[in-house]
């Protein structure tokens, strides 16, 4: 299996290849330093397993795990903080394992990762994205033929362009991602963005007019210069939200 390790330390990412050295099964195809490398380095090289510190710079490993596109690899965490045993479970992660890692739990967590089905790591994660309360603070997007990472603050919009999501940001540059609008929706803060018809979302902080058309419909102008449409039946939320922001 294909291994990706995460770790800010480099102590730690030592640790970890030692310990892997003893199981032929696991080669290791990259190291990360921080949450923003490990989101390009599992996207760049299809990991099947992805071994995560929790607290890193440029990214949480729950921000790495839901920026993730599908088939997503199995996850064990490795941190040295214990409280977030429960959103890592909830994340249908294989293990938690807390630092100094032993030999013995290492193997024990890889055991689990061989034994899970085909498919539960995905279905798991899935679910925990949809249900977690802390949201996607960034974005991680096609530049040619790298990924970078795009914070939230920066997203304009998101807008779906022949069935692919597209992110332009709030200097006009676009870029494609890859979760599915709908998927992205679920993701994302509501506090910060807001759905403004089947094919758009939207930055609140980005709006700089609402025009409405007769009918209901009405047209949203965001400061970079963009119009996009607003249906009917989003026009009234939209302009609720905005009064109260």
């Amino acid at each position: 299996m294909r291994v990706l390790i995460a770790d800010d330390e480099a102590p730690a990412r030592e640790r970890l290849r030692q310990l892997l050295a003893a199981h032929p099964k696991f080669e290791i195809v990259a190291e990360a330093e921080n949450g923003a490398q490990a989101m390009e380095l599992a996207a760049s090289t299809n990991p099947d397993l992805l071994i995560l510190d929790i607290r890193m710079p440029g990214g949480s490993g729950l921000d790495v795990a839901a920026c993730l596109p599908s088939p997503r690899p199995a996850i064990i965490f490795c941190t040295a903080f214990d409280q977030y045993a429960v959103d890592a479970f909830e994340l249908n992660a294989a293990d938690y394992l807390l630092k100094p890692v032993s030999r013995a739990r290492l193997a024990q967590a890889l055991d689990r990762v061989c034994g899970r089905p085909a498919g539960g790591a995905e279905a798991g994660l899935n679910r925990a994205v949809r249900g977690q309360p802390e949201c996607l603070s960034r974005f991680l997007v096609r530049s040619g033929s790298h990924y970078i990472v795009v914070p939230a603050a920066r997203a304009a919009y998101f807008d779906s362009v022949d069935g692919l999501t597209r992110l332009v940001t709030d200097g006009g540059q676009s870029y494609w991602v890859d979760p599915p609008l709908q998927e992205l929706e679920a993701r994302i803060d509501s506090r910060q963005f807001f759905r403004v018809s089947r094919s758009a979302i939207v930055s609140l902080a980005a709006v700089a007019e609402l025009r409405p058309f007769p009918g209901g419909a009405a047209e949203v102008v965001l400061k970079g210069g963009a119009k996009l449409e607003v249906s009917r039946r989003r026009f009234r939320d939209l302009v609720s939200i905005l009064e109260k922001s």
